[in-house]
C-alpha cells in the first residue's frame, strides 16, 4: 500500500473507509485483492483495517475498541454518546461478552431503540454531565454505564458493571443520583438491587458474577477479599460466606502469557499455596467457572450448596477464632 496511505490508517487507528482508498488511487479490485490476501480487514460495510495490525489486538478489549472507532467514522449525525458496552469497554468496565459486542450508542430523540448495521441505538435521555472523553470517544460516564447495563443485560453482568463502577472511584452515592434520574425507567428495581449489593472490593468481573451466583443461593451475606495472615504468610480468598470460600476460576491466569507475566507452573503453585493456606484454618471451599455461571447453572448451584453444607458440618459457621489472624484490604477512599 502506499506510504501515505499509511500514515493515514497510522492516524486513524489503522482504520481507512473506502471513500480514502479510492482518494488514494485504488480501484475495487485493488481493495479485494487486499482483503483476499489479508492486507486489509472490513469490519463494516465501508470501513477497513490494516490485517497485521487487526491481528495483533487482544479480542477482548482492543479489537472492540477499534469496531466502536470504525462505527463512529461512519456515524453522520451528531447528538449522541457511546453507551452501555460501547461505553464500558473503553471505560476498562468489562462487557458480558466483547469479542461479539454490538456497538451501543445512546440519544435523547430517536424512533425507539433499533440495530441498524451493527449497531443499536437506544432512545435513553441523558445529561450533558453524563458524557466524559475515554481516549477520543464520547461515552456515557461509569455510573450511568453501569446503570445502562444493569437494564441491557440483567443482574449478574450490572452487578459487575456497578462492582467495577465503584472500583474505579464512582460511590455509591453517585449511583443512586443517577438512579433518580433513571428511577421510572424500565428495571428500576434491578438497578435499585444491584447498587445495593455492589462491592468496590471485587477485583474482577468474574468475581462479581460467583458474587451474584453466591447471593443467588441465599445462604448468607457475602464478604470480598476475606484475608488470613499467620505473620508469615498473607492470603486473600475472593468471597467468604461463613467458614466456606468461593474462588472465581478464570483459565486466563494460567496459560502462557497470563497477565501476571508468571510461568504457568508458578502461577498453578502460588494457587495451590494460597488454597491449602486458606483451608488449614478450617475452611471449606468451592471453585467456580465462567462454564459453571452460564453452561450448567443449576448443577453448580446444587453442587455448592452440597459443599457449603459440609462445611457446616465439619466446622461450623462461627468465625471468632479466625479473629486474631483477620486482615483486611482498603476501600477506595472516595467510598
Amino acid at each position: 500500500m502506499y506510504l501515505p496511505l499509511i500514515a493515514l490508517m497510522h492516524r486513524q487507528h489503522g482504520l481507512v473507509t473506502s471513500k480514502q482508498l479510492v482518494t488514494a488511487g485504488l480501484d475495487p479490485n485493488d481493495v479485494r485483492r487486499l482483503v483476499a490476501t489479508g492486507r486489509l480487514v472490513r469490519l463494516r460495510r465501508g470501513v477497513y483495517v490494516d490485517g497485521d495490525a487487526w491481528t495483533s489486538l487482544d479480542p477482548f478489549r482492543q479489537q472492540p475498541l477499534v469496531r466502536i472507532r470504525a462505527a463512529q467514522m461512519t456515524l453522520r449525525s451528531t447528538g449522541y454518546a457511546f453507551s452501555h458496552d460501547s461505553a464500558a469497554i473503553p471505560l476498562g468496565m468489562g462487557a458480558p461478552d466483547p469479542r461479539r459486542s454490538l456497538v451501543h450508542l445512546s440519544r435523547g430523540k430517536v424512533h425507539g431503540d433499533a440495530v441498524r448495521s451493527g449497531v443499536k441505538h437506544h432512545l435513553a435521555p441523558y445529561r450533558k454531565q453524563d458524557v466524559t472523553d475515554a481516549d477520543g470517544l464520547l461515552v456515557l460516564g461509569r455510573a450511568r454505564t453501569a446503570l445502562d447495563m444493569v437494564r441491557e443485560h440483567g443482574r449478574a453482568h450490572g452487578l459487575a458493571a456497578c462492582d467495577a463502577a465503584m472500583r474505579q472511584g464512582v460511590t455509591r452515592g453517585e449511583l443512586i443520583e443517577h438512579l433518580s434520574f433513571m428511577g421510572s425507567w424500565p428495571h428500576s428495581r434491578c438497578m435499585r438491587w444491584c447498587i445495593e449489593h455492589a462491592d468496590a472490593l471485587a477485583e474482577s468481573y468474574l468475581e462479581s458474577l460467583v458474587r451474584d451466583f453466591v447471593l443467588e443461593l441465599g445462604i448468607g451475606v457475602p464478604e470480598c477479599q476475606f484475608g488470613l495472615s499467620d505473620g508469615h504468610t498473607t492470603a486473600f480468598a475472593d468471597i467468604v460466606v461463613r467458614r466456606h470460600f468461593f474462588e472465581a476460576d478464570g483459565m486466563l491466569k494460567y496459560p502462557l502469557g497470563n497477565p501476571s507475566g508468571k510461568a504457568p507452573d508458578v502461577v498453578l503453585a502460588e494457587e495451590k499455596r494460597r488454597h491449602d493456606f486458606l483451608t488449614g484454618f478450617k475452611l471449606g471451599s468451592s471453585r467456580l467457572t465462567y462454564v459453571d455461571l452460564f453452561g450448567g447453572r443449576g448443577a453448580a448451584l446444587d453442587r455448592v450448596a452440597r459443599e457449603y453444607a459440609d462445611t457446616c458440618a465439619r466446622f461450623g459457621t462461627d468465625l471468632d477464632d479466625l479473629t486474631p489472624y483477620r486482615v483486611t484490604r482498603r476501600r477506595p477512599r472516595s467510598l
